[in-house]
């Protein structure tokens, strides 16, 4: 049961940080493309390499606060979900050229941010 507090709790706490998030970056470049969720998902992936090799080879964490950065914040966070969504309705609307952008950067961006992250992780003291 402990273990799911620490999920939830960081999970509600993801949710938020991704509303908040998506939602200035919306504000400052607008909604012709998703930025909100491109920037939201290539943070979160970056975080996700960082924070996975610093929990598991770097720092002596309980396994209920890892589980609660990576399975509930991260988890929250990043938007796969809404990313679909996205892709699908640029897609409907006949933006292909869109739609294919938006799947290149998201997971290009993404896939590099989580090797980043990682990096970054593993050359820290």
């Amino acid at each position: 049961m402990k273990t799911l507090l620490f999920i939830a709790g960081g999970g509600a706490l993801g949710a938020v940080l991704r509303y908040l998030m998506s939602s200035g970056i919306y504000h400052w470049f607008g909604r012709e493309f998703p930025y909100g969720t491109l920037a939201v998902n290539v943070l979160g992936s970056l975080a996700i390499g960082l924070l996975s090799i610093l929990l598991i080879e770097k720092f002596s964490l309980s396994q209920d606060v890892k589980l609660g950065l990576v399975v509930g914040l991260l988890g929250a966070f990043t938007t796969f979900s809404t990313f679909s969504w996205e892709t699908l309705h640029l897609l409907e609307q006949g933006l292909l050229q869109k739609a294919f952008l938006n799947v290149l950067l998201n997971v290009t961006l993404c896939v590099l941010a989580a090797w980043t992250g990682a990096q970054w992780a593993r050359s820290m003291v």
